[in-house]
C-alpha cells in the first residue's frame, strides 16, 4: 500500500468480488500480486471482471476489462503531383533510384516474390 501511495496508484474494485487465487498449498501465500493499470478517471477503473472458471491449471484467475475504443476523426490531407511537372520528374527519379537499389537476389519467381510481400 505504501508503494502504491508513493507512486500515486489507486486500488480498484472488480465488478465481481471473488478471489483471484486458488492455492492447494496454504504455505505458498502471497507469492503473486495481480495488477491491472487503468486510469482512475476512466469508466473501466472499477469495472473489470475476475474469472475463476477460466483459471484451468493455474492458481490464479484471469482479470479482464473492456476498454472502449472511440471512433475519432483523423485529419488527412491529399497531396497531388501535377502531371508533367518538375515535381513529378523528381519524384519519378527518386522512385526509380529506390527500385534500382532493391535487393532482388533471392527473388527467383513470381511465387517467391508474392511470399516475400505477404
Amino acid at each position: 500500500m505504501d508503494i502504491a501511495d508513493f507512486m500515486n496508484l489507486y486500488i480498484s474494485k472488480s465488478t465481481n468480488q471473488v478471489s483471484t487465487r486458488y492455492l492447494n498449498n496454504s504455505d505458498n501465500s502471497n507469492l503473486v500480486i495481480d495488477l491491472m493499470f487503468l486510469q482512475p478517471a476512466s469508466s473501466e477503473f472499477d469495472n473489470y471482471m475476475i474469472w475463476p472458471e477460466w483459471r484451468l491449471l493455474s492458481d490464479h484467475t484471469p482479470l479482464t476489462v473492456n476498454i472502449a475504443i472511440i471512433k475519432e476523426q483523423i485529419q488527412t490531407k491529399k497531396h497531388t503531383i501535377v502531371k508533367n511537372s518538375i515535381e513529378e520528374s523528381k519524384s519519378l527519379v527518386k522512385l526509380s533510384n529506390l527500385i534500382e537499389r532493391l535487393n532482388t537476389e533471392h527473388i527467383s519467381s513470381k511465387e517467391v516474390l508474392e511470399e516475400i510481400v505477404q
